[in-house]
């Protein structure tokens, strides 16, 4: 059986109701759910950095092993050219293994600088790990304690908010037609303060508070049609009190 308008309108006011209240529990939690969602969000991050750094250290350990093993084998061929000048023949072999002699030992200069540049770029990636862990520190002592206290209260109003829930879906879905049901949301969603469904108080739509002509007030209060304000697109639902009356002639 369709429902009549008023039937209609009765509904989308009492899922106005059971939404109202939702959003007054939710309220509750204040900005609690976003601030545990950012606390997250830059552990996350953090502890991205410090994989990175530590990645970064892996591959800087690696180059100081290859150049300590580059200085060990420069070493090792200085000393077998010092051997070999023992037993030159000429002025011209002694030159030569010289000059193998010296360009070993810049090797060595030149591998001894890129290991401590490297060891230095090491202790300055432990520091900003260090610097690091500590912000991670601390911003999971804040998350252990945001979500303490959303959990408080979200155990507190929990049993409220499913009963709420079951009724809104019970009156959302089994009593509202799909197409207001969609422009219901449509409205609300759209709204600063969630309102879709409002009455009419003190000649004045009880979302944006404009006033309502006494005609259109007495339309809204028979029930023959679904009326939108005109100002704000928010459902009419019905008037508080009696309709003033609609004004004849020229008016007081």
């Amino acid at each position: 059986m369709e429902l009549t308008i008023a039937q209609k309108l009765d509904a989308l006011l009492k899922l106005q109701s059971l939404d109202s209240q939702l959003d007054e529990l939710i309220k509750i939690r204040g900005g609690l759910p976003e601030e545990v969602r950012d606390l997250e969000d830059d552990i996350a991050g953090f502890e991205t950095r410090i994989g990175k750094f530590q990645s970064e250290i892996k591959t800087l350990e690696e180059e100081i092993e290859r150049n300590r093993v580059a200085k060990k084998d420069a070493e090792k061929l200085i000393t077998k050219y010092k051997d070999q000048q023992m037993n030159v023949r000429n002025n011209r072999e002694f030159d030569a293994i010289s000059k193998e002699i010296e360009l070993q030992s810049l090797e060595i200069e030149l591998v001894e600088k890129r290991g401590n540049e490297s060891q230095f770029r090491v202790r300055g990636k432990e520091e900003e790990i260090k610097t690091t862990q500590a912000a991670l520190n601390e911003r999971k002592e804040d998350l252990k304690a945001k979500k303490q206290e959303l959990d408080q209260i979200t155990s507190e109003s929990q049993e409220e908010e499913k009963e709420i829930i079951k009724q809104r879906d019970q009156q959302a879905l089994t009593i509202i037609e799909p197409r207001l049901l969609n422009s219901y949301k449509k409205i609300r969603g759209n709204a600063l303060n969630g309102l879709a469904v409002v009455m009419v108080k003190r000649g004045a739509c009880g979302g944006c508070f404009n006033v309502v002509p006494p005609q259109r007030q007495a339309d809204i209060k028979d029930k023959k049609k679904i009326i939108v304000c005109e100002h704000c697109g928010r459902i009419f639902a019905d008037v508080e009190g009696v309709p003033e009356p609609a004004l004849t002639g020229r008016g007081r």
